[in-house]
């Protein structure tokens, strides 16, 4: 690699990291040092084999549940050679059989139990749902919190067609004077009207309308009661996800303990004066499309392109899990010690979701769904099942 070339490619991968113009690909944890202060563990490690018989849960599980989530995921896996056969067999498993539903996972499919870069095997899981909320076509009433699409000026440069180095690195960004400078931050976006022209629609509540950009997709029924629209994330302004939980513990509004999207709903509504201040913490801001509810019972679209499966689908950190993948979750109900193990699908990825045994637990849709994915910070285990060829 020529001096100049590898000179860009570190100028390139700062701009990218440090400059604002953030990247699709999440920011890899340094782990902590070993004496030589090197990571612990690789990525290929923190990947370990091991049995089912290992797996607490595996047995009780009803792993029918997950079969429908599964073949979706093989919808995008059967075009990677490693998936080819074993999602190829599963179009003959009958669905309805317990006992040849497991047969397909313990024969095609061997359990990798997910370790951090310390070599510790437990870490945070996290829930999230479809929100509903209400909403109208045009400007009015109740209705003046907009919701908006990707505006033209934003870029969005993926670095690997011309620096394979660079492989899933992309940048966003603005262009001034042939210089592509950080996009603009929320603050900046809201206190300059910077997106006027790009709302697809307005809500009636600006909390709810922060968090549906937390949750990357949600439904708004219409004003008129005759339409229900689904938005989902099209694109980001290109700043790293910052949790406005944790900004309100950090300045002594409430602990780590009470720190839930209902709390925080309840702060928000308690302090008027500080409510832009409070949303302006998270620099991230999300922008939507506007898709058709043809199916009210199926979910949001994830990052790997097939529809959600509520309480079977999770989002994890796809430099360590791999997307599309079957993963045995051993955690607990939110805000409890009830164990809740189960076979899930990592088919989403998440602005927050970062490490290797990290998830977040899709609830599904509505405020019940809420309620659960509201108060869920638990502890947790991760399997990855993986072909065995």
């Amino acid at each position: 690699m020529s001096f100049l070339r590898s000179s860009l490619l570190h100028s390139l991968a700062a701009l990218a990291l440090l400059a604002g113009c953030t990247t699709n690909r999440p920011e890899k944890p340094p782990g902590p040092p070993s004496a030589a202060g090197k990571p612990v563990l690789t990525p290929t490690e923190m990947l370990r084999r091991t049995t089912y018989a290992s797996v607490p849960g595996w047995g009780t599980d009803d792993l029918r549940d997950a079969w429908s989530a599964f073949r979706a995921s093989c919808d995008v896996l059967v075009k990677k050679p490693e998936w080819k056969e074993p999602c190829a067999v599963a179009r003959d498993v009958a669905a309805t059989d317990p006992k040849a539903v497991r047969l397909f996972f313990e024969t095609f499919l061997a359990p990798y139990q997910v370790l951090n870069a310390d070599g510790t095997d437990q870490g945070l899981v996290t829930g999230y749902y479809e929100p509903l909320l209400r909403g109208a076509r045009k400007r009015s009433g109740v209705y003046q919190t907009p919701l908006y699409r990707t505006p033209d000026d934003l870029l969005n440069v993926d670095l690997a067609g011309v620096y394979p180095d660079l492989k899933s690195l992309r940048l966003r960004g603005r262009l001034v004077a042939n210089k592509v400078v950080p996009y603009w931050t929320r603050a900046e976006l809201m206190q300059n009207d910077l997106l006027a022209g790009k709302e697809i629609l307005w809500v009636d509540d600006p909390i709810d309308a922060f968090f549906l950009q937390v949750q990357g997709s949600g439904r708004i029924q219409m004003a008129d009661g005759k339409e229900t629209v689904r938005l989902g994330y099209a694109e980001q302004n290109g700043y790293p996800y910052k949790s406005i939980g944790r900004y309100l513990v950090d300045h002594g509004e409430m602990t780590i303990e009470q720190a839930s999207a209902q709390s925080i709903k309840a702060w928000y509504v308690a302090h008027p004066a500080r409510q832009q201040e409070l949303l302006n913490a998270n620099p991230s801001y999300v922008f939507f499309r506007e898709e058709k509810l043809a199916d009210p019972n199926r979910g949001p679209k994830g990052a790997l392109g097939v529809p959600l499966t509520p309480q079977r689908s999770i989002a994890i950190d796809a430099q360590y899990v791999p997307l599309g993948a079957p993963v045995f979750l051993a955690t607990t109900q939110p805000a409890s010690e009830v164990p809740l193990q189960r076979l899930m699908m990592a088919q989403d990825t998440g602005g927050a979701i970062r490490n290797p045994v990290r998830a977040d637990f899709f609830w599904g849709f509505g405020s019940a769904a809420g309620d659960q994915a509201g108060k869920m910070k638990q502890r947790g285990m991760m399997w990855v099942l993986l072909p065995k060829s």
